[in-house]
């Protein structure tokens, strides 16, 4: 398989000197951006931990707070449960906001206004304890899903980084400083061609004017 050049490179020796800064270049930006890449991944992996633990505890209180509404309904029956969830209190203003790991844009929920309710609104005289448990792991959980959505956006900017990252890495690798090293082979080999040519010139042009002098 022929080697690719780039294209519009003359052979002289100025052109050869650019193109040997330009691969030292190339290679010093291909070793950061697989440094850049190795740390996003590792990132990556760990937010992916928080993340899965954060799930299994908000599982764990999705499993309370149902379990807790279906004996509500059992106890109080499911027209009055529903009509008593209409009694809810807005838990504030969400404001998006951008925070910054290893130079990506991640997306924040400024949680600053969010205040659940920590007392329903309903009587208690007509409920149970079993709907106030509900109540009270529901607003938990209002809050618990707006930190698992921040966690989920960063996971998937990391994610986008990484595989822009990997784009860019693989371009350097297999493309362009590949082609940068054959450009530099072809330029030294058409430079030693018009060397030797030179040289086997000059020494002909020697003979002729010796044999002359003869």
């Amino acid at each position: 398989m022929t080697e690719q050049i780039l294209e519009g490179v003359n052979p002289t020796r100025m052109e050869l000197l650019e193109i040997r800064k330009k691969l030292t270049l190339a290679e010093k930006g291909h070793k950061l951006l697989e440094e850049k890449r190795d740390a996003l991944v590792e990132k990556f992996f760990e937010i992916i931990e928080v993340r899965n633990k954060f799930l299994e505890e908000v599982d764990g209180i999705f499993k309370d707070a149902f379990l807790s509404l279906i004996q509500a309904q059992m106890i109080l029956g499911e027209k009055k449960v529903n009509d008593v969830s209409y009694l809810s209190k807005d838990i504030g203003d969400i404001y998006f906001e951008r925070d910054n790991i290893m130079g990506v844009k991640i997306p924040k929920i400024n949680k600053g206004e969010i205040k659940p309710p920590t007392k329903p609104l309903y009587g208690f005289f007509e409920t149970c304890a079993k709907l106030d448990d509900s109540y009270k792991k529901f607003s938990e959980l209002s809050v618990k899903l707006l930190e698992l959505a921040e966690i989920e956006s960063g996971i998937k900017s990391l994610s986008i980084e990484i595989e822009k990252t990997k784009r860019r890495v693989n371009v350097l690798e297999n493309t362009l400083i590949p082609k940068l090293f054959a450009t530099i082979k072809y330029i030294e080999m058409q430079l030693d061609e018009r060397e030797r040519e030179d040289f086997f010139r000059r020494k002909r042009i020697k003979a002729l004017m010796e044999a002359k002098k003869e």
